[in-house]
């Protein structure tokens, strides 16, 4: 009997896993609501496999030399980021990392087209007024999507579903990644990063964080962007400098910004605060501003994404406790 432990498990992923596991009557699937930290890490002992969604940075080289004492071989990702997991440590101590890098890319794409809708056609400011009784037109005139420019910051799986998306409807689409793939050419034109800071309408960020992504869009690239330009990033938090986006929406910079993730979202995104004060004053900024639209992290949250991420990251588990390699592994460095 093989025992399978997921940490951090939502309520949604139950009927998943129950579903799941019908087909697989000799698999055991424990679930808790802890993140893997120095302090949980002891809950792993005794199974055969480890499963974890969470945003908190695991650096703690306890966490990964323990695992290897309890015989554990791998850690699966419910996720695509993994810049979660000290990937040194990981292989010091024979942990394969995997990762789920397309869970859905539409869930992610619809997202970044609901937060486009609503910042295009007004609809914060008209929400604003209704509630006061205010049904005026002034200054909700929109532009139409086939009219503009959408510029995508990483093509990859989600940045060119997004693509794909925008391109339905009409509008021009440019994009800047260091790989080029032919099968885009029809939908997308590539430039490089700079223009699209510079000529997009609309630009949405699809790039995972890494240390040369990390605050890539800057002070220098809000101040390259229209002063009608809309802002969308769905993709990490720390790929946008917080303090020079809030400078940017608030100067008139940029019209306007949809934010599903923000830097140091781990401890409120998924959380109830409306009985005590949220942490993040960047968020209370934003918050606070009527050209930003927030969303607490759910782009990849729809019933597709979450059965793809369970069920994509359990084969992946059982892959490598079985000694075989796992679909979707993460290279390491060398020990």
């Amino acid at each position: 009997m093989t025992k399978l432990l997921m940490f951090n498990s939502l309520d949604d992923e139950v009927d998943v896993i129950k579903n799941w596991q019908a087909s697989h009557p000799d698999i055991v699937i424990d679930t808790n609501k802890e993140t893997l930290t120095p302090e949980t890490v002891d809950l792993v002992k005794g199974y055969d496999g480890l499963l974890i969604q969470q945003d908190n940075l695991i650096d703690d080289p306890k966490v990964y030399q323990k695992l290897h004492s309890f015989g554990i071989k791998q850690i699966s990702l419910r996720t695509t980021g993994y810049e979660t997991i000290d990937l040194k440590e990981a292989a010091a101590n024979d942990l394969t990392i995997t990762n789920v890098p397309a869970y859905s890319p539409r869930s992610v794409s619809e997202l970044v087209l609901a937060h486009t809708m609503w910042l295009l056609r007004h609809l914060n400011v008209a929400a604003q007024r209704e509630g006061h009784n205010d049904f005026t037109w002034d200054n909700l005139q929109a532009h139409e999507i086939h009219e503009l420019t959408v510029g995508i910051i990483g093509a990859g799986k989600i940045g060119s579903e997004v693509a794909r998306v925008f391109k339905a409807l009409g509008a021009n689409i440019i994009a800047s990644d260091p790989i080029h793939r032919p099968e885009l050419n029809s939908v997308l034109t590539y430039v490089d990063q700079q223009t699209v800071f510079e000529q997009a309408d609309i630009i949405t960020m699809h790039t995972p964080l890494l240390s040369s992504t990390y605050h890539m869009v800057d002070e220098a690239a809000f101040k390259a962007m229209k002063p009608s330009a809309i802002f969308i990033n769905a993709s990490r938090g720390a790929v946008v400098n917080t303090p020079a986006l809030l400078a940017a929406l608030k100067n008139k910079d940029i019209a306007a910004a949809g934010i599903d993730t923000i830097e140091n979202e781990a401890n409120i995104f998924s959380k109830d605060f409306s009985h005590k004060d949220q942490p993040n004053s960047w968020l209370n900024e934003l918050l606070s501003l009527d050209n930003a639209t927030v969303s607490p992290h759910i782009g990849f949250y729809t019933d597709i994404a979450v059965k793809n991420m369970v069920e994509i990251s359990l084969e992946d588990a059982l892959r490598i406790i079985a000694g075989k390699h796992g679909q979707h592994e993460i290279e390491l460095p060398e020990k």
